[in-house]
């Protein structure tokens, strides 16, 4: 894949991105803190695993209302289409207490609203939530509308800086530091073909995955 390609794939594109956004947006301003939570935890079932698996096991978790309520024993049973399970299973039930009040009530959005931007949302979310680092971070800010400045790094994205001489190289492991550098590669990347960077972001995953996901 060369600029011209994705230019020709993001005209293609445009629209569609635009409305699912659009609809990520939505998320952050009608909705309420399980809508928020609903988020993040499907960001903590996505690695190593596929994004529509974990939507599913999710939704199956919302439906049964396990996942709010939910023990590890009786959770894990829902995530053998995710690797990882006993692991995932544990990390739900963290999240949990992570972002829970005295009273037991959820409380994200509050959390997230007093850290002003999105990269201090990021750090406190790699900082403070177990299971989520760098990518599944952006990836949940992405799709509650805070993407514009974030890089989800994932195999995918990679995979295609490098096709198109973004990067020098695929890292076989991401440190922070790693991390933060490819993404403000990408930043420099989005300024100069004048493609937004949560547009550029859909852009390059539909390459490797053929449709506009989560």
């Amino acid at each position: 894949m060369d600029i011209k390609e994705l230019k020709n794939s993001y005209k293609r594109l445009k629209i569609d991105i635009e409305k699912r956004l659009e609809e990520f947006k939505l998320i952050w301003l009608e909705g309420n803190n399980e809508d928020i939570f609903i988020e993040l935890a499907f960001c903590i079932l996505t690695p190593q695993s596929k994004a529509k698996s974990a939507w599913k096991a999710i939704t199956k978790l919302k439906e049964t209302g396990l996942l709010f309520y939910g023990e590890e024993e009786e959770i894990v049973e829902y995530l053998n289409i995710v690797r990882f399970k006993n692991t995932k299973a544990k990390n739900l039930v963290l999240l949990r207490e992570t972002i829970k009040d005295e009273n037991g009530v959820i409380i994200i959005k509050e959390i997230l609203d007093k850290l002003e931007s999105p990269i201090k949302m990021r750090n406190w979310i790699v900082k403070n939530i177990r299971g989520i680092g760098y990518k599944e971070a952006s990836h949940f800010l992405r799709n509650i509308g805070f993407g514009s400045k974030l890089a989800i790094l994932d195999r995918h994205i990679l995979k295609n800086l490098f096709k198109l001489n973004v990067i020098n190289e695929i890292p076989k492991t991401l440190t922070a530091k790693k991390y933060l550098e490819i993404e403000n590669k990408m930043i420099e990347f989005s300024k100069k073909i004048n493609i937004k960077m949560e547009h550029l972001d859909f852009v390059l995953w539909y390459q490797e995955a053929g449709e506009i996901f989560k």
